[in-house]
C-alpha cells in the first residue's frame, strides 16, 4: 500500500489553484489503470495516450495515418443500381418486408479500421514505495507531467508532443544526482521488428490489409500480408547530460543519470487515399529519421518553446469565465463525482469546454485525414465501431467547434477528406444509385470509402442503407466560407463538390402520388418504425431526415451560386425542387414527423434525431422563421426524453440551445458531464452517456463526438448566427447569469467578445475579418453594424 503526505499535496494542490488550475488543468492524486483515465496528447497525427505509472509507465501511441486496409475499388458493386425499380414498385405497393428485403442489395464492402500503432513503455527500477504522487494536463500548454517521491527522492516526468518539430518528448528528472534509472521498451499488436543502436530503438511494422469491425464475428478477422498494407517506423532515442546509455536487443535504457530526454518520432506510408501505401508509399524510415535527427539537434527549451507559441496561437484564441464559483479545487476525478451529485462547479463546465477545443487542436491537424470516432487515441486491433468516419452524425459532430470556438483551420482535415469522398462518391452514385454528382454513406474510412455498408446484403437497413452523407457533408464546406468570408475557398474548393452533392440529390428524388418530391428508397438512420400494419422495418420513402438535409444542401448551394454568379441554369433547377419538396409534417402528438406518415417509432427514445436536422446543425427552422416547426422539434425532444447517448446528448443541447432554452440546455449540459466509471470497472448501476475520469466522452464506450459536440453548445449557447443577423445569448441558462466569453466566431467573418451581469450585456466588442454587416440582437433590442476589414468596435447596449 503506498503511503501519502496529505499535508504536503494539499499545499501542492491549493497553491496550483490559486493560479486558476480549475479551467485549464486535470490533475489526479494517482496513476491512470484504465484507457479511460489516461491523458492524452496530440500533434493532430502522433496521438500519445500517458498513463503516468511510477515502476512502468505506459504510453499508447498511434498515427493518424496508420489504419487497416488500402484505396478502396469503389466500383465493388457495378450493377447496383439495377435493384431500384424492384424497390420502388414494393414501396408504391406499401410492401415494407419486401422493400427491407430488396434493399439490401443496394450494399458493398465494410469500411476499414484504426489501427493502434504500439505501447511504448518506460520502465524503472526504483522501489515500489512512493508518496506525494501528482498526474496533471495542463490544456493551456497542451502538456503533461508527473511527479513523485522514493526515499526522498523527487522524479518527475513532463510530457509533450510538438506540431513544429513532429516529434513527442519525455523529460525525466531526479532531483538526486545519478537517481534516475530506466528502460524503454515496445511492443505492438500489429506485424513489426525492433532494432536497437547505441543509443535509438528502432522499431518497423505494417498494419493489416483488413481488420473485421468488432461488432461482427468472423473466424478471421484480422489479415496480414506482409506485402500489403500501410507501413510504420517508431524511432525512440535518449539524450543524457549523466549516466550511462544501455541497450539490450528489445531495450533503449539509461543508468544513473540526473536528467534525460526521450524523443520519439513516427511514420507511416499512407501517401493519400488514392495510393497503395505498400507499394506507392511515403518513405515512413526516412521521415522518421529525419523529424528525429532534426529534433535531436535542439535543445528540450527550443523545442517546447515552439511547441507552446504554435499551440497557444490557436488555444488562447477564446476565453470564457461563468461567474464566481464556490466548488473546491479537487482532482479531476473526485470533481466530477462532487458534479454529478448536483453540486456547482462552474470551472468544471469551463474546463469541459476548452478540453474539447484542446482535443480538436490534437487530433485534427493532418490533410485528408480528419478526428474519427476516438480522434486519435485507440489502443484496440478491433476498436469500437472500427474508430473509423461514421457520416450519419459523428464525424460531422466532431466538426460543430470547429468555426464557432475560432479553430477554422482545424477544419481542413475535414474539409479535404470530403474533397477525397467526392471523388469515389461519383462511382457510387452511378454504381449504387443511378445517377449523376456524387454522395457517401453511413461509414467512411481514411480510404474515403463512400459505398453504403453491410457486405453486399448482410447489414440491416435502418444504418447500412443510408444514402445522405453528401448532402450533409458539404454544409461543412459552406460553414467554413460562411464563418471565414474566404471567397477563393468557396470558388476553387467547395462549389463543384456542393455543386455534386446537390446534383446528386437532384436526381435521386422521384415525384410521390401527389406531386411532391420525395426519396424512395429511403431511411432514418438507425430508426425503426412501426407501420400502420404492424411491421417493423426501416426502408420507407420520403423520410424527413433526407428531406431536411436535402433542403439545406439546396439551399446553400444556391446561395453559393448567387455570391460567385454562376451556374444560373442549375441554381433556377435546385430552386424549382427546393418548392416542390414534400413538405414538414406535424404528427397528432404535435411531434415533428420523422416518417411520411405519422407512424411510431419502434423506439420511441431513441439516440438519433436526424429528421431535426433543419433546427442543428441546419438552420431553416428557427422559432421566429418557423415557430410551429420549432414547437414541433421541441415536441419530439421532450417524447425522446433526455436519458440518451454522449454524442446523442451532445446533439440535444446544441437542439436545445437552438430553441432558445438555455435552462434545459443547461440541464443537458450537466448531464454530459455525469460520472462515468472506465469500461473495466463493473458497477451497479445504469452506465448511460456522460463523462469519463478523464473527461472522455462515454458513449460508451469512448466516442470523442460528445466531446466535441458539448463543446460546440456551449459557444451555441452564448452566440448564434447566420448570414445576416448575430443573436447574442439567445440561450443563457440561470445558472450563468454573470459572465464572459471572448473570441467567438460568428457567420459573416466576425468575432465577438461579451460581458453579462445579470443576464444582461454589458459590454459586446465585434471585430471582422474580411469587412462586412450585420444586425446585433439581445433580446428584443438590434444594433445594425457595418464594419470594414480589421476593425473593432465595441457596442453599447
Amino acid at each position: 500500500m503506498k503511503k501519502y503526505n496529505f499535508s504536503i499535496i494539499l499545499l501542492l494542490f491549493t497553491f496550483i489553484g490559486v493560479f486558476g488550475q480549475s479551467t485549464n488543468t486535470l490533475w489526479y492524486k494517482q496513476p491512470a489503470q484504465y484507457f479511460e483515465e489516461s491523458l492524452v496528447l496530440g500533434n493532430g497525427k502522433i496521438g500519445a495516450t500517458v498513463f503516468g505509472g511510477v515502476n512502468s509507465d505506459k504510453i499508447y501511441l498511434n498515427d493518424a495515418t496508420l489504419w487497416s486496409g488500402g484505396p478502396v475499388n469503389a466500383n465493388m458493386n457495378p450493377e447496383a443500381y439495377k435493384n431500384l425499380p424492384a424497390i420502388r414498385e414494393a414501396l408504391q405497393n406499401e410492401d415494407y418486408k419486401l422493400a427491407d428485403k430488396l434493399n439490401k442489395k443496394l450494399q458493398g464492402k465494410f469500411s476499414e479500421s484504426f489501427a493502434p500503432l504500439g505501447t511504448m513503455y518506460i520502465n524503472s527500477d526504483e522501489p515500489k514505495e512512493y508518496t506525494n504522487y501528482y498526474r496533471e494536463l495542463n490544456i493551456s500548454e497542451a502538456i503533461s507531467k508527473v511527479s513523485y517521491e522514493v526515499k526522498g527522492v523527487k522524479f518527475t516526468r513532463e510530457y509533450f508532443v510538438s506540431y513544429p518539430d513532429q516529434i513527442m518528448v519525455i523529460k525525466l528528472t531526479s532531483s538526486q544526482k545519478g537517481a534516475l534509472s530506466f528502460d524503454v521498451k515496445f511492443n505492438s499488436l500489429l506485424k513489426y521488428k525492433t532494432i536497437t543502436t547505441k543509443n535509438t530503438l528502432q522499431i518497423n511494422g505494417y498494419a493489416p490489409i483488413h481488420a473485421e469491425p468488432s461488432y461482427r464475428k468472423s473466424d478471421n478477422p484480422i489479415i496480414f500480408d506482409e506485402n500489403q498494407g500501410t507501413r510504420f517506423t517508431t524511432l525512440a532515442k535518449i539524450k543524457n547530460t549523466d549516466g550511462k546509455i544501455i541497450t539490450t536487443d528489445s531495450t533503449l535504457g539509461i543508468k544513473n543519470a540526473s536528467e534525460a530526454l526521450i524523443y520519439v518520432s513516427i511514420a507511416s506510408s499512407f501517401n493519400g487515399f488514392d495510393k497503395n501505401p505498400a507499394t506507392e508509399g511515403l518513405n515512413n524510415n526516412a521521415i522518421a529519421n529525419q523529424n528525429l535527427q532534426k529534433a535531436f539537434a535542439k535543445t528540450f527549451a527550443q523545442i517546447k518553446l515552439a511547441h507552446l507559441k504554435n499551440y497557444q496561437n490557436y488555444f488562447n484564441r477564446v476565453s470564457l469565465n461563468l461567474g464566481k464559483t464556490t466548488a473546491p479545487n479537487l482532482p479531476t476525478d473526485e470533481r466530477l463525482r462532487r458534479y454529478a451529485k448536483g453540486e456547482e462547479d462552474k470551472n468544471l463546465e469551463i474546463l469541459y469546454f476548452q478540453y474539447g477545443r484542446y482535443l480538436l487542436i490534437s487530433s485534427s491537424r493532418t490533410e485528408g485525414v480528419p478526428a474519427n470516432l476516438q480522434g486519435i487515441w485507440n489502443p484496440y486491433m478491433r476498436p469500437p465501431w472500427s474508430s473509423n468516419y461514421t457520416t450519419n452524425i459523428n464525424a460531422e459532430e466532431n466538426y460543430w467547434l470547429a468555426e464557432n470556438t475560432n479553430l477554422s483551420e482545424m477544419h481542413s482535415p475535414m474539409l479535404s477528406f470530403i474533397k477525397n469522398i467526392s471523388k469515389t462518391g461519383k462511382i457510387t452514385a452511378k454504381t449504387f444509385y443511378g445517377v449523376n454528382g456524387w454522395t457517401a454513406a453511413h461509414n467512411s474510412d481514411i480510404w474515403a470509402m463512400s459505398n453504403p455498408v453491410g457486405e453486399f446484403g448482410q447489414g440491416d437497413p435502418c444504418w447500412a442503407n443510408w444514402n445522405m452523407a453528401g448532402a450533409w457533408l458539404s454544409t461543412h464546406l459552406w460553414e467554413h466560407y460562411v464563418f471565414t468570408q474566404d471567397k477563393n475557398f468557396l470558388k476553387n474548393e467547395a462549389y463543384d463538390i456542393m455543386h455534386g452533392a446537390a446534383q446528386f440529390c437532384l436526381e435521386w428524388l422521384v415525384l410521390d402520388k401527389n406531386g411532391k418530391l420525395i426519396t424512395s428508397p429511403s431511411t432514418s438512420p438507425e430508426n425503426i418504425y412501426i407501420a400502420s400494419d404492424g411491421y417493423k422495418g426501416a426502408t420507407m420513402y420520403g423520410g424527413s431526415a433526407d428531406l431536411a438535409m436535402i433542403r439545406e444542401c439546396f439551399d446553400k448551394t444556391i446561395k453559393a451560386s448567387k455570391i460567385l454568379n454562376i451556374d444560373a441554369a442549375f441554381r433556377a433547377k435546385l430552386e424549382d425542387a427546393l418548392a416542390k419538396l414534400y413538405p414538414y409534417q406535424i404528427g397528432k402528438k404535435g411531434n415533428l414527423q420523422e416518417w411520411y406518415f405519422d407512424w411510431e417509432d419502434a423506439e420511441p427514445q431513441h439516440r438519433h434525431q436526424s429528421h431535426l436536422f433543419g433546427l442543428f446543425p441546419g438552420n431553416h427552422i428557427t422559432p421566429i422563421k418557423s415557430p410551429a416547426l420549432a414547437d414541433a422539434c421541441r415536441k419530439t425532444l421532450e417524447i425522446k426524453g433526455d436519458e440518451t447517448t454522449g454524442w446523442s446528448k451532445g446533439w440535444r443541447i446544441n437542439l436545445w440551445a437552438r430553441l432558445w432554452d438555455g435552462n434545459h440546455a443547461y440541464k443537458m449540459y450537466r448531464e454530459l458531464l455525469h460520472y462515468v466509471e472506465p469500461d473495466e470497472v463493473k458497477t451497479n448501476y445504469a452506465r448511460g452517456g456522460g463523462t469519463y475520469p478523464n473527461l472522455f466522452d462515454a458513449h460508451p464506450p469512448f466516442q470523442i463526438d460528445g466531446n466535441f459536440g458539448g463543446a460546440a453548445a456551449v459557444a451555441e449557447m452564448l452566440v448564434q448566427s447566420d448570414e445576416k443577423e448575430i443573436r447574442l445569448l439567445p440561450a443563457l441558462p440561470d445558472a450563468w447569469e454573470s459572465g464572459s466569453a471572448k473570441g467567438i466566431c460568428a457567420r459573416g467573418g466576425f468575432e465577438i467578445a461579451i460581458d453579462w451581469q445579470n443576464k444582461n450585456l454589458k459590454k459586446t466588442v465585434i471585430s471582422s475579418k474580411k469587412g462586412g454587416k450585420t444586425t446585433l440582437i439581445f433580446g428584443k433590442k438590434t444594433k445594425q453594424i457595418s464594419l470594414t476589414a480589421g476593425q473593432k468596435i465595441e457596442v453599447n447596449w
